[in-house]
């Protein structure tokens, strides 16, 4: 089982991220590197999905990916060699209740608050104006942002890959 704060690079997880032209040409695609760390696809698998689906322009960021991420909700998504779901976490999941002064305040979780909630499981987290992975615990991000744990949490997805023939899997 992972520490909290177990921490591993975007760069290092995804598939063929060292070779990818993309990936060496773009900017502001923390939601890209997200996707591709979460779903275990290439980077330019993700870089086409985010691209037709978010209608990502190259270079820019993500926008809108609370409310495309609750339409694409349930139907499966097909990009490169992968198939997976979104499943939007419930507020209760990514907020903390208190006790103050006798009344209970709901806030938001941090980083490592959702992390310990969340042991278990692939998330992409979204934060204030960046996006990331949460894959068994560990976070997956990109390189200088890995010691940022009080940040909170907007939104997370659960990502759930689905079965895939084993003998194809080999391949």
């Amino acid at each position: 089982m992972s520490k909290v704060l177990d921490y591993q690079y975007a760069s290092q997880v995804i598939a063929n991220y060292s070779e990818s032209v993309k990936a060496k040409n773009e900017k502001n695609d923390c939601f890209v590197r997200a996707v591709a760390s979460a779903s275990g696809s290439s980077y330019d698998a993700a870089h086409g999905f985010v691209k037709d689906t978010f209608k990502r322009q190259d270079g820019q960021g993500t926008m809108f990916v609370d409310s495309t991420m609750l339409n694409l909700e349930g139907k499966l998504q097909e990009f490169g060699q992968v198939k997976v779901k979104f499943e939007k976490l419930p507020k209760n999941k990514i907020k903390n209740t208190y006790k103050l002064y006798g009344e209970l305040i709901d806030r938001q979780k941090t980083v490592k608050s959702f992390i310990k909630d969340n042991a278990r499981g692939t998330y992409i987290v979204l934060v204030a104006n960046h996006a990331f992975t949460i894959k068994d615990g560990v976070l997956i991000d990109n390189q200088g942002e890995e010691f940022r744990p009080t940040r909170k949490v907007q939104s997370a997805y659960r990502v759930i890959e689905e079965t895939v023939d084993p003998q194809l899997k080999l391949f």
